[in-house]
């Protein structure tokens, strides 16, 4: 996932707010001493943010006194006297608020993976000033008429072709935002964006708490019984940490399903670990989520229909690849019908297991991994539990994650224990080029702790910019379970697959070449930028990178290529189950956001229980991949009405892995070609057409569906030497206008 953190689109304050705001921030500004570690540029390689300096208390002052800076950054664009142009106006403004950028990247990055009680209070406290700081540059007239002047003359200016879409962006991204509004409708606008900033951070950190007071704990060891040595004693050291010695806890990822019920052989440990996960946010308490979705919802309707729009959904596809929710749910519902069909077949198989194991009772979802894996091994005689050996995590990163992008890409790695670090496990890369070249650095956050959300992400710490001198500094975090000490840090294929994953995302903003910020690596619409990362995970089990990486910690053995076949033939193994819950949520995000502002506020239960029944997916016994209340992407992560970008990507990376397959793979003249022509472009082209010129053709579902072991019409792709063809036709999008984002 890439993280879409409030810092992408802070801008200045709206007349409305900036009279509320101003005096803290100006006092802020006045009184920040230059002790304040971002004060200044850090001195750091390439800007990386000195954390050994930073304390929590440091925050809160520099993000005030980065906003009073940018509002006086932004009042002496609009107060010049010189006509407009694209100099002092637009390149003007993306070059304003260095000091708001360089805090607000650093504290969006730790919130979100080391988070305390200061940093908590200062995110609460600060929201509906962020909200407000984002809508000036969108409300204000004085600025909003020099931009049009500038987009109204574009084609006369003279301008590159990155000049042209930067204008464009800036000017369509103001109207989006509500610069034509009447004065009255922006007074109402600022108080949607400063309600639904509070709500969302609320709904953040009362699901952290969620997920912390969620936890299951465990008492008998025997309950535990299915899970390896190692998990047990990670299990062992969490309950420690928490101060229950001799009791164990099962913590909890951001997912419905959590990893130990592959494995836990107690059904009752099982239910409860699923119930624990399922519940975590809807239990009444002061962690309760429903009220406050629900809210947030409602405010995005009426917000879209103040906007021109008639839904949230509509306002946010817009600039999308898709353009529109119809395309979305087209796209959607042609894989419906295969997913479910296959499903179907999944779960009566897992039945037939369960009665041939013994079993009398009804398969229920937590049941779903366990009798999978049973009839995985059987099937395939693949046992997760052999693989772990082989994927050290270290080795899985240096000669499985670096070893691909240098094939590709020519990059190289190199360690750097000199820079300071937000947490003890975080690990940090250079970057380098073939010829030695420094691209950038890259941070690593891997191991799962109470104090940081759920799920794995990217971000950036730094931007790239030609204009601002400055090269990428990205990090990665993950929640992998951090082995007990003196143990082997083992991690499943599905986790290497999330590091092959996040790691796509950093080789985009890596790969950033622009001038200009607001269009630079991954500031792009969310139904693309999960294309880069879909992609990169296919070279996780390439002929040429796994034997490179997957080596027994024990005997450095290279893995077997007979587990490496059973691999592969288990590839598509329960994908009705595991694309069908990513797409049952994808499509109950689209229901909440295609409500009208007339339909009301919902009961969060109800609603959910309508749009998960009308998908008509097995949501009974494969409940979605996240509850509407634990679900961070839509509601605090910005993906919503975007969740289906997961699916929508999949089709993309697909049809591009498709061509390097026609093209001889994995070779340093594809993969630059994959550079030249999608990851360092940023958002500078239009989507569409940018896809079109590197894969020859509009996307097709056929490919996904193909990797997925399906055909359109839901049966099985018979075994290699007997698959049918499949003949979908291109999922087609209206005419790519460009769209994005702007500010900093």
């Amino acid at each position: 996932m890439r993280l879409f953190a409030a810092t992408a689109t802070l801008m200045l304050l709206s007349s409305s707010a900036l009279a509320q705001t101003a005096p803290a921030a100006a006092t802020a500004r006045a009184t920040l001493p230059a002790s304040n570690p971002f004060a200044q540029p850090s001195s750091l390689p390439l800007q990386a943010p000195p954390f050994d300096r930073i304390k929590s208390s440091d925050y809160a002052p520099a993000l005030l006194a980065g906003m009073a800076a940018q509002r006086a950054e932004i009042t002496a664009i609009t107060r010049a006297r010189s006509a407009p142009t694209f100099e002092n106006t637009i390149a003007a403004l993306e070059r304003s608020g260095r000091l708001l950028e360089r805090a607000s990247m650093a504290f969006y990055g730790v919130v979100g993976a080391n988070t305390d009680d200061t940093l908590q209070k200062t995110q609460a406290d600060l929201a509906p000033a962020f909200a407000a700081h984002q809508d000036a540059i969108n409300l204000d007239p004085a600025l909003f008429a020099r931009v049009k002047t500038l987009y109204d003359a574009r084609s006369t200016l003279g301008l590159d072709p990155e000049q042209v879409q930067v204008l464009t962006l800036t000017y369509q991204n103001m109207v989006r935002a509500g610069a034509l509004l009447s004065p009255a409708d922006k007074i109402t606008l600022s108080k949607y964006n400063a309600d639904l900033s509070t709500l969302e951070t609320a709904f953040q950190q009362k699901l952290l708490a969620a997920a912390k007071a969620g936890a299951l704990v465990i008492d008998d060891k025997a309950k535990l019984a299915g899970l390896s040595d190692a998990e047990v004693a990670a299990a062992a050291d969490a309950a420690k940490a928490r101060g229950m010695a001799g009791k164990y806890v099962l913590t909890l990822q951001n997912t419905t399903q959590q990893p130990e019920l592959a494995t836990l052989k107690d059904r009752t440990t099982r239910q409860a670990l699923f119930n624990a996960s399922w519940t975590r946010a809807v239990k009444g308490d002061a962690n309760d989520t429903r009220d406050t979705i629900a809210q947030i919802a409602l405010l995005r309707a009426q917000k879209a229909k103040l906007l021109g729009f008639a839904t949230w959904a509509d306002y946010v596809l817009q600039d999308q690849m898709a353009k529109t929710p119809k395309t979305a749910l087209g796209f959607m519902q042609q894989l419906g019908t295969p997913v479910a069909a296959e499903q179907r077949r999944e779960a009566a198989e897992l039945q037939a297991q369960i009665k041939a194991t013994g079993g009398t009772f009804q398969l229920k979802p937590w049941d779903w991994d366990f009798y999978s894996e049973q009839v995985r091994k059987s099937r395939y005689d693949l046992n997760q539990d052999e693989l772990k050996p082989y994927f050290e995590i270290n080795k899985v990163l240096t000669d499985g994650v670096f070893y691909a992008a240098n094939q590709l890409y020519g990059l190289t790695f190199k360690r750097r224990t000199d820079l300071p670090v937000y947490q003890p496990d975080v690990m940090v890369y250079e970057v380098d080029e073939a010829d030695g070249t420094l691209v950038g650095l890259m941070y690593f956050d891997y191991w799962k702790r109470d104090n940081k959300n759920g799920g794995a992400w990217m971000s950036n710490f730094v931007n790239q910019s030609k204009l601002l001198g400055t090269k990428p500094v990205i990090y990665n975090v993950a929640n992998f379970t951090k082995p007990a000490a003196g143990q082997p840090a083992l991690i499943s294929f599905d986790d290497v697959t999330t590091m092959f994953h996040e790691f796509g995302h950093a080789l985009h903003g890596l790969f950033a070449n622009q001038t200009y910020p607001s269009v630079s690596g991954t500031n792009t619409a969310r139904d693309f930028v999960e294309f880069p990362s879909q992609f990169n995970e296919h070279w996780a089990l390439d002929a040429k990178v796994l034997p490179h990486y997957a080596v027994n910690y024990r005997t450095g053995a290279v893995i077997p290529q007979a587990l490496v076949d059973k691999i592969k033939r288990a590839g598509t193994f329960n994908s009705g189950y595991s694309f069908g819950e990513a797409l049952a949520a994808a499509e109950m995000d689209m229901s909440w956001h295609s409500l009208t502002a007339a339909q009301g506020k919902q009961n969060a239960d109800a609603f959910e229980t309508q749009a998960l029944a009308a998908t008509g997916l097995d949501v009974a016994d494969v409940p979605p991949r996240y509850r509407s209340s634990y679900f961070l992407h839509i509601w605090g992560n910005g993906y919503s009405a975007g969740y289906y970008a997961y699916s929508w990507t999949k089709m993309l990376s697909a049809n591009a892995f498709n061509w390097f397959e026609q093209h001889g793979g994995m070779t340093r003249a594809n993969g630059q070609r994959f550079r030249d022509m999608i990851l360092s472009k940023g958002h500078t082209e239009d989507y569409a057409p940018m896809f079109r010129a590197f894969n020859g053709a509009d996307p097709q579902v056929a490919p996904l569906l193909s990797d997925l072991g399906l055909n359109a019409d839901g049966s099985r792709i018979a075994p290699a030497g007997g698959a049918t063809p499949v003949s979908d036709g291109p999922v087609t999008t209206a005419p790519t206008a460009k769209a994005g984002k702007t500010g900093k």
